[in-house]
């Protein structure tokens, strides 16, 4: 049986400004937006009216997590206010997260 997980989420996917970022400070980047690059998933909570303001509290630390993905290397992490961050990603939020592994507990890990 399928068990629903008490949270909401953000998926983001990198759009061609964050590619653009990503390979100035990655040779190793091979990724345009056409690619479709694969996006990330972040867990919100369950209950929320409006998405700006999840938003809101949320985007400055979704921009550290994806820009430090891009490299081991120290890189300055570019301060981008929430319409510029709109730029860079395709952004869904939604209410509803399932797990289908039942049988396995979900970890979690300091990063």
């Amino acid at each position: 049986m399928i068990k629903s997980v008490n949270r909401g989420y953000i998926y983001v996917q990198p759009k061609q400004a964050f590619c653009d970022w990503a390979k100035q400070n990655d040779s190793d980047f091979n990724f345009n937006e056409e690619d479709e690059p694969e996006g990330s998933v972040y867990l919100i909570e369950e209950d929320f009216f409006d998405y700006e303001p999840i938003l809101e509290a949320n985007f400055k630390k979704i921009i550290q997590n994806e820009c430090a993905a891009v490299s081991e290397e120290e890189i300055e992490i570019p301060k981008l206010n929430l319409e510029q961050f709109l730029t860079w990603f395709d952004v869904k939020i939604g209410a509803t997260v399932f797990d289908t592994l039942t049988k396995k507990n979900l970890l979690t890990e300091e990063l």
